[in-house]
């Protein structure tokens, strides 16, 4: 029986997801509910978690469990959290409507929780990608076209490039370290790339950084 965790920015929302999922699955279980994410033991045994609001997929990355694979169910009308969505260590995840049917939620917490990524259709032609295996084998790496890195993403690969682990880097940035590990999962994601190294060697070849 999935666990489930919500986070919602008030009661009434959460109150509102917690009568949609009973109508959704009844058996399942919420464990909790919150705000805001922060660790703690019943976040880290959810199975899957429910939001209504994307900014929150940024502090999920500081506590997700290290030893479950965990989903999420983002509510939300577009498909701006998909990038992020991608670069979290997540088993699956879905987007649905904020006004979706108990029957619509259902499905994509079945989804997400099976593994899979779901999002509406009208949103799915948004989100094609070519495969890393075809961009590798294009003609010429300058005629590629480079990934939309955001500005902060391209602070955290030149403070890679010079060598510096999370920490330092977050400390240099004035950010949290788990808010580098998001950036640099983002940055992997975009590049397809698995490391460092790979990231700063492509970053520079497409021009996004100058070693």
């Amino acid at each position: 029986m999935p666990r489930v965790f919500i986070v919602a920015p008030t009661p009434a929302l959460r109150l509102g997801l917690r009568a949609l999922l009973a109508q959704a699955e009844p058996t399942w279980e919420v464990v909790g509910e919150t705000p805001a994410l922060e660790r703690s033991p019943t976040v880290a045994n959810a199975d899957l978690f429910l939001l209504t609001d994307p900014d929150q997929l940024l502090p999920l990355v500081g506590v997700l469990s290290d030893e479950r694979e965990q989903s999420v169910v983002v509510l939300a009308n577009d498909g701006a959290a998909v990038d992020a969505l991608r670069a979290l260590p997540l088993r699956g995840w879905s987007i649905i409507p904020a006004d979706a049917s108990a029957e619509e939620l259902r499905a994509a917490a079945m989804a997400a929780l099976s593994g899979m990524a779901a999002l509406p259709a009208y949103m799915a032609g948004q989100f094609a990608t070519t495969p890393i295996a075809a961009r590798q084998t294009s003609p010429s790496e300058e005629a590629e076209p480079k990934p939309a890195l955001t500005p902060r993403e391209v602070e955290v690969l030149e403070q890679v490039s010079r060598g510096l682990p999370s920490k330092l880097i977050a400390h240099e940035l004035g950010v949290s370290e788990s808010t580098v590990k998001f950036h640099l999962s983002s940055i992997y994601a975009k590049l397809g790339v698995a490391s460092r190294t790979e990231a700063v060697s492509r970053a520079a070849k497409l021009g996004l950084i100058t070693l």
